[in-house]
């Protein structure tokens, strides 16, 4: 019997090393630019439009970035984007003022919109399409990771050198990514068909197969990226005696023995057995960061965490390019960024707001306000949402 052929060729393994590197680089920032923007002179609310302008220029960004994606090469796009964010975090390095720190922030967000799209289409088109699952599995695992160390690294470097010395580890991981790319093979150009036979493209803001997909990925990302901003807080508010500092490793390690142990089933099982399984997981997380009272409380939270956001991401984001023609995968990728655009933007400000007008025993019970809303989502798409394996 022929060995089956490994899909992670050396492209695909440069690709997702280089998502890495973009990924950590930019997470290695956000937690550092709050205090960086008031260290500058920043008032706080100037300093929180600093922080947030970046999530909410990428909202009009997304469908830009998809639309080129289909046009150009992968390549090229990837490496402007690369390019953007070296410049934006080089900008934070040596920024004389804040107000020059808002305008290095929209560089380095406009840098991060092409990348996390123009990647993730990049790695869909090294692989068979067959393969697709599993490959974002990996590449959701990549940036994960990324997600996970990049904070906790960024704290701890920065109270040793202070902010501008510590960003300067960003800047390595920004030219790493646009180093690693130089060596892919593949660029990864759009198939030129006949064009006196197509009809004529006109720019679009979403593909509209892939909706369900970037509701769902609004609805599972919010209680993550509220967990991420706010959890260090929330943990001070209920004095509870937890080390919080080990919240995401955790949830990077569960992650790591998940997408290794499921990658192969990420191409074979149908979406409802995904969504069920983090929909179950999603509740348990909230419910026992609701009741938290120890460490082995937070640890659970951080594995369900785990099995509830980390199994859906990679599923919604493979289901996203399953359900959209080969000629609109950027558009596609874009389309979901854009659910995750969302949740990153408006979930740390809604729960301030609950924060705010709510005792802080209610703080995360209320997130399960969202569970009725993906049942919704879920039931009125999910003839299509199961039947996006059909489509390799």
């Amino acid at each position: 019997m022929a060995k089956k052929k490994s899909i992670y060729t050396k492209d695909v393994v440069l690709v997702m090393a280089a998502s890495f590197f973009f990924m950590f680089s930019t997470m290695f920032v956000n937690p550092l630019i709050n205090g960086y923007a008031k260290n500058l002179g920043a008032s706080s609310a100037f300093a929180g439009v600093i922080v947030g302008i970046m999530s909410v220029a990428a909202m009009f960004l997304r469908p830009i970035a998809g639309n080129l994606t289909d046009k150009f090469s992968k390549y090229r796009l990837s490496f402007i984007g690369g390019v953007l964010i070296l410049i934006g975090v080089l900008g934070y390095v040596f920024t004389p003022s804040s107000a020059w720190l808002l305008l290095f922030r929209l560089i380095n967000g406009t840098g991060y919109v092409l990348c996390t799209v123009c990647m993730t289409t990049w790695l869909a088109f090294l692989v068979p399409r067959q393969h697709v699952g599993e490959a974002m599995g990996f590449y959701g695992l990549m940036n994960a990771l990324a997600m996970a160390l990049a904070p906790a690294l960024s704290i701890n470097i920065y109270q040793k050198i202070g902010y501008r010395e510590s960003l300067i580890a960003s800047a390595i991981s920004a030219l790493l990514m646009v180093i690693a790319i130089q060596f892919v093979g593949d660029h990864a150009k759009p198939i030129v068909k006949d064009k006196s036979k197509m009809p004529k493209k006109h720019f679009k803001i979403i593909q509209m197969n892939v909706l369900p997909v970037a509701i769902l990925t609004t609805l599972f990302a919010t209680p993550y990226f509220v967990t991420q901003a706010d959890l260090v807080t929330y943990v001070e508010q209920k004095h509870l005696s937890v080390a919080v500092g080990s919240y995401f490793l955790i949830y990077a390690v569960v992650l790591l023995i998940i997408r290794i142990g499921l990658k192969r089933y990420f191409d074979t099982v149908r979406f409802g057995v995904w969504f069920w399984i983090s929909l179950i997981s999603t509740v348990a997380y909230i419910s026992l960061l609701a009741m938290m009272n120890n460490n082995w409380q937070m640890a659970l939270a951080a594995a369900g965490m785990a099995m509830g956001y980390g199994i859906i991401y990679s599923v919604l984001q493979s289901t996203a390019l399953l359900l959209a023609p080969i000629e609109e995968q950027g558009l596609a990728s874009s389309t979901f960024y854009l659910g995750l655009d969302i949740a990153m933007a408006f979930g740390p400000m809604l729960s301030g707001v609950v924060d705010s007008v709510l005792p802080i025993e209610w703080f995360y019970p209320v997130e399960l306000v969202l569970i009725p809303f993906m049942l919704l989502v879920y039931f009125i798409w999910r003839k299509r949402l199961n039947e996006a394996i059909d489509h390799h």
